[in-house]
C-alpha cells in the first residue's frame, strides 16, 4: 500500500489512465486547480449526488429540494457578509510573481527553493499582506460597471434561504425542516491544489435545516451523528475519519458552534464536510437589508413567530470522489503478479458490472452481448471488452473499481451459465445467465 506524495502521484496517473479526471484544458497547457471528470469520473460522481440526494430527501419527510441559481442580486452577498469580509490575507513574491496566503506561511515553501519558506531565500521580495476576495466577479448585460456587477456564487447557501417563504408556503412544511440542494460553487483560492481537494470550481451538497431557537444544540448533535453515518456508509473506513471542533476564536462570523468531518489524506488529515450553527444570522440579515420579513409563524399558534435558527450540512462532492478513491486504492501481489485494485463500494463504482466473451468464437461473444444489453435495459451501469486475454482484462477491471465480471466460456452455451468473479475476493462462481441481472442487482446494494 503507497503512502503521501507517493499515493497521490499514482491516483493522478490511474484517474487520467482510466477516465476518471483529466487536467482541463490540457491541450492548451491546463488551467490551474481546474479539472474535468471522464466518463468515469462523471459515474462516481453522480453516484454520489445520488446517494446523498436519497439520503437526505427521498428517505426523509422534513427535507425539500431545491435548484437555486448561480447568479444572485448583488444585495445577497452584501448581506451575507461575503462582499466586505470574504476574505483571505494574500502576499505575493515580486521576484517570482508566486502568491501565498499569510496565514499559512509556515507549510508554504518558495518555488525556487523548496527547502525554504518564502521570504527565506535570499532572492524573495515578498509584499505585506493584503486582503483578497475570494469571489468572482463578473458583469451582466452590456455594460460593464459597477451597477452591472454580478458575482458567481461562493456558496450554495444563500439560495436557500432567499427561497425560505417560498419553500414554506409551497410545501406546507413545518419547522423542523430542511432545504438541500446540490449546485456548482466558485471561489477565487489563492493556493488551490492537491488535485481535486480545492479548486477554483466545485460542486456542493449543502442542508439548512431550520429550527426553532433553543433547540438548536439538539439538531446540531442529531446532524453531527447522522452526517458521520452516512459518509461511513460508503464503505470509506472508521478509522480513516474524525471529527475536529472549530475553536471559539476560529468559528465563522455566522456560527454559534462549528464540527469538520475529516479524512486522513495523504497529506493529512483535512475537511470535507462541515456540520455548523448558523444561528438566525442569514434570515436576520437578509430580513434587513431586503426589508422583506423573514420570521416563521407558527401556523397552530398565530401568535408565535421567530426568525429560525440554521443547522447546515456542506460537503463538496469532488471532497468526497477523493477521500472515496484514496481509501478504495490498493495495491497487492496475487500468485507473484502485482495487482492494482479500486475497492470502491458498489453502490459508488461508475461501473457495476462488466461481460467478458472467453474468446471471440463459438457464439461467446453472441451470447455475451445479449447478457450486456439485459444489465442496460435493467439500468445498471456495464461495460462489455472482447479485447486481450481474460487476465488482462480482469486487471484493467480491477484498477476501474468495477466489482463484477460475467465471463462468457465453453460451458456457457452447453448449460446457459455463466462465471461470476467478485473484485475483491477474487472469488469465482458459476451462475445461471437468465437470473444473472438479478444476481447482481442483490449484490449491488
Amino acid at each position: 500500500m503507497s503512502n503521501g506524495p507517493d499515493l497521490m502521484e499514482k491516483l493522478v496517473s490511474l484517474c487520467k489512465r482510466r477516465g476518471y479526471v483529466f487536467q482541463s484544458s490540457e491541450i492548451y497547457g491546463g488551467t490551474g486547480s481546474v479539472w474535468d471528470y471522464g466518463p468515469l469520473g462523471v459515474e462516481l460522481q453522480r453516484n454520489v449526488k445520488e446517494a446523498w440526494w436519497r439520503s437526505m430527501v427521498h428517505e426523509r419527510d422534513d427535507i425539500e429540494g431545491l435548484d437555486a441559481a448561480i447568479l444572485m442580486h448583488p444585495r445577497v452577498w452584501e448581506a451575507s457578509g461575503h462582499v466586505s469580509g470574504f476574505t483571505d490575507p494574500l502576499i505575493d513574491c515580486r521576484a517570482c510573481k508566486a502568491r501565498f496566503r499569510a496565514d499559512q506561511m509556515e507549510s508554504a515553501r518558495c518555488p525556487h527553493k523548496p527547502s525554504r519558506m518564502p521570504g527565506e531565500y535570499e532572492d524573495c521580495k515578498l509584499t505585506e499582506p493584503r486582503q483578497f476576495n475570494l469571489m468572482f466577479r463578473t458583469f451582466m448585460g452590456p455594460v460593464e460597471d459597477s451597477a452591472a456587477a454580478v458575482y458567481l456564487r461562493p456558496e450554495t447557501a444563500q439560495g436557500s434561504y432567499v427561497n425560505f417563504h417560498n419553500v414554506v408556503t409551497s410545501t406546507r412544511q413545518r419547522i423542523p425542516f430542511g432545504i438541500a440542494q446540490i449546485g456548482k460553487a466558485f471561489r477565487n483560492e489563492i493556493t488551490p491544489g492537491n488535485f481535486i481537494f480545492r479548486t477554483r470550481e466545485f460542486e456542493q451538497m449543502e442542508m439548512q435545516f431550520f429550527v426553532e431557537p433553543g433547540t438548536d444544540d439538539e439538531w446540531f448533535e442529531f446532524w453531527k451523528t447522522q452526517r458521520m453515518e452516512w459518509i461511513r456508509s460508503l464503505g470509506i473506513r472508521a478509522e480513516k475519519l474524525r471529527f475536529e471542533e472549530h475553536a471559539p476564536d476560529a468559528l465563522a462570523h455566522y456560527a454559534k458552534r462549528a464540527y469538520d468531518i475529516q479524512y486522513e489524506f495523504p497529506f493529512g488529515w483535512q475537511e470535507f464536510e462541515g456540520v455548523h450553527n448558523r444561528t438566525d444570522f442569514d434570515l436576520r440579515r437578509h430580513q434587513e437589508y431586503s426589508g422583506r420579513r423573514q420570521e416563521y409563524v407558527d401556523p397552530v399558534d398565530r401568535g408565535k413567530r421567530y426568525l429560525p435558527f440554521v443547522i447546515e450540512t456542506a460537503v463538496g462532492v469532488g471532497r468526497v470522489v477523493l477521500a472515496a478513491l484514496v481509501d478504495a486504492y490498493h495495491e497487492e501481489e496475487i500468485e507473484g503478479e502485482p495487482r492494482v485494485v479500486l475497492r470502491l463500494d458498489p453502490r459508488l463504482a461508475p461501473v457495476k458490472v462488466a461481460v467478458l466473451p472467453l474468446v471471440k468464437k463459438d457464439g461467446m461473444p453472441e451470447m455475451a452481448v445479449r447478457i450486456q444489453k439485459a444489465f442496460r435495459a435493467a439500468g445498471i451501469n456495464s461495460f462489455y471488452d472482447d479485447s486481450g486475454s481474460i487476465g488482462k482484462r480482469y486487471r484493467r477491471l480491477d484498477e476501474a473499481g468495477t466489482p463484477f465480471a460475467i465471463t462468457v466460456d465453453g460451458e456457457s452455451g452447453s448449460d446457459n451459465t455463466v462465471t461470476v468473479r467478485d473484485r475483491d475476493s477474487l472469488k469465482q462462481e458459476r451462475a445461471g445467465a437468465d437470473g444473472i441481472v438479478d444476481f447482481v442487482r442483490q449484490r449491488i446494494g
